[in-house]
């Protein structure tokens, strides 16, 4: 199975300039713990409600102020739309990573996988258990 049969497509994405309190209510109305970060078409980084916790609400800064790319995890990962599922499962057990935006091969933005996603669409359920072990361990 390839990732673009289980991708979820429907992405909330900010911009670097964007408050990390709207970064917050995006979070919120999606249910969701991370937003990517897009300019000019491209992936930039990666904001998680991790990121607003440690970076920001614990350092005592101002989430009406500040912005996505001053708390972002810049160098985003990435998977391509036509990879493997199990492929992409096993990628991301190794890079202890719970979700990953998927791109085409012009590297636009196309959807988000996560490990729910995989859960689901992964045909071989050891795979899924294992990257839940490994990135259990990690944390």
């Amino acid at each position: 199975m390839k990732i673009k049969d289980i991708l979820s497509r429907d992405v909330e994405l900010a911009n670097p300039d964007t408050t990390i309190a709207d970064v917050a209510r995006k979070m919120k109305e999606r249910n969701c713990g991370s937003i990517p970060v897009s300019e000019n078409d491209r992936l930039v980084g990666m904001i998680t409600d991790r990121d607003i916790a440690i970076r920001c609400v614990a350092e005592g800064l101002d989430c009406a102020s500040m912005t996505a790319e001053q708390i972002m995890t810049p160098g985003i990962l990435y998977c391509y739309d036509d990879e493997d599922a199990e492929e992409v499962a096993r990628n991301m057990a190794e890079t202890k990573v719970r979700r990953l935006p998927v791109v085409n091969r012009d590297k636009k933005l196309v959807g988000i996988v996560s490990l729910g996603d995989l859960a689901v669409g992964c045909e071989d359920e050891s795979i899924t258990g294992e990257v839940l072990e490994r990135i259990r361990l990690a944390a």
